[in-house]
Order: C-alpha cells, then sequence, then structure tokens
C-alpha cells in the first residue's frame, strides 16, 4: 500500500502563504506578513532571510519585494505571472522564424517559455535549452528531439548555469536562437547577474541567427551588466507600448519589429 505524502512543516507553509503573497503583489512590508501569517515580526524576519538566501525573495528594509532592480532579477515563479499577454504575442509572432526540421534554442526566460508551448505545432523539431519548466513543456512532445542542457541549477532562476552549461552551449551549433532579457535601450541589453550574461552569450555565440523578444517594461531600462548590442541581433521582436522615437533609434541597429497584442 503506497504511504501518503508527507505534510509540509508549519514553517514551510507559512513560507509558502508568504511567497504566494509576495509574487501576487509585488510586494509587502514584515508587518503586513506579521498580520497575514499570524506569528511574530521575528519570526517573519528570519522566514524572510531564508527566502531571500533562497534567491526566491529580495528584502530591504522593512519588508520584501519580487520585483527587478538593476542589480536582481525576479525569480521565475514570479516572471511567470507577469506581462503574459506581451509574452504570448511575442511567441505567436516568433513561430514565423521556424520551420520544421530547424534546431533550436531556447533560454531560461519566461517569453522562450511561451515560444516554447506553441513549438508542437510547428512539426520535426530539435530544442535545446537550459530552463527546467521548458524541458518540462516540451518532453513529451514525439516530434521533438530534446536536448536539456546541464550545469549548477539555481532555483531563482529554475535553471541551469554555470560554467558546465557554457561549455556544454559551445559544442552545439543551432539554426536559431531565441532570446529575453531583463532591460535594453535603443542600443545595449543588459542583465542584472553577470552568470546569466555569460550564458546567454554562449548561446548567441552557438547561432546561425539570433532573436531577440522583449515586453515593454524592460524596454528603457537598463542593468548592472551588458549583454551585446542591439546591432548584435538579427531580429528583435517588441510589445506592447513603447515610445515610437525609441523604436526608430532601435531601427538604426536591427531588425525592429512590431508584435501585436491582443
Amino acid at each position: 500500500m503506497a504511504s501518503a505524502p508527507k505534510k509540509q512543516s508549519p514553517r514551510l507553509q507559512r513560507q509558502q502563504k508568504i511567497v504566494d503573497h509576495v509574487l501576487s503583489q509585488g510586494f509587502a512590508s514584515a508587518a503586513e506578513l506579521s498580520t497575514l501569517t499570524g506569528v511574530s515580526l521575528m519570526t517573519v524576519h528570519r522566514d524572510l532571510d531564508d527566502l531571500a538566501t533562497r534567491g526566491l525573495l529580495r528584502k530591504y528594509h522593512g519588508g520584501v519585494s519580487a520585483q527587478p532592480s538593476t542589480v536582481f532579477e525576479s525569480s521565475s515563479d514570479f516572471r511567470l505571472h507577469t506581462h503574459t499577454a506581451e509574452k504570448e504575442a511575442l511567441a505567436a509572432d516568433a513561430l514565423r522564424f521556424i520551420t520544421p526540421g530547424m534546431s533550436v534554442m531556447l533560454d531560461d526566460s519566461t517569453t522562450a517559455l511561451a515560444l516554447a508551448r506553441l513549438l508542437p505545432e510547428v512539426g520535426p523539431l530539435t530544442v535545446v535549452s537550459n530552463y527546467r519548466q521548458v524541458q518540462e513543456a516540451l518532453r513529451d512532445v514525439p516530434d521533438i528531439r530534446l536536448i536539456g542542457l546541464g550545469g549548477e541549477y539555481s532555483r531563482t532562476h529554475d535553471s541551469y548555469l554555470g560554467l558546465p552549461c557554457q561549455e556544454m552551449i559551445s559544442t552545439f551549433s543551432v539554426d536559431i536562437v531565441f532570446l529575453s532579457t531583463s532591460a535594453m535601450n535603443a542600443r545595449l541589453t543588459y542583465h542584472q547577474e553577470q552568470e546569466i550574461v555569460l550564458v546567454k552569450r554562449a548561446m548567441m555565440g552557438s547561432a546561425t541567427t539570433k532573436v531577440l523578444m522583449m515586453d515593454a517594461s524592460k524596454v528603457a531600462r537598463s542593468a548592472l551588466h551588458q549583454l551585446a548590442p542591439v546591432s548584435a541581433f538579427d531580429h528583435v521582436l517588441l510589445a506592447g507600448k513603447l515610445d515610437d522615437a525609441l523604436v526608430e533609434e532601435m531601427r538604426e541597429e536591427a531588425d525592429v519589429q512590431l508584435s501585436p497584442v491582443d
């Protein structure tokens, strides 16, 4: 007889409640979380320290945030629930660059995940990705040969990173890579974390065609580390409300196209 699944401890249940609340609101004060969970401020601060260490939330004086900053990227869990209409529009538009038989590389962005969910429509493909969510989405699709990139697992990004991942990427030569990142202006793209930058650069170096997909929330922003010039991409797909002058500036650097959002 199968044993019943283990019940989460009260501490883990409380921390999950905190994470769910902060992901839905973007940020919360320690006092608010104390009221929500019915425990003391001291206990809440211990929980927040633990969650921040695990990369799930970003602690600041008096509270906690799931929002990105110039030096902090939001967790995969948070990004999965933001700007979904724009990401789906970008994914639908990106499909036109893919034909049956191609080799496709996807990064660990939630925008690339939206594209991955559409790939079964295309037909036989080889898909390479370091994002666990992409691997889960495609693992049972018979027409897709799935190659998972390994490395050190990041709970924050739900993906595999580090030197082993970069070295594995360097062994491939794919037809096309689809990337997103956390920030860009008319000339440059950026990301908050050096480790992510190195993996994305390796992916760009392994692909014949490079496609950048960005929703409007990431445009006219910067972050700590420069990723690549806009001119390094063959195509840039944008979705959402954008400044026309900025889009025209980008068009001096690359093929920039707007993806309509329903």
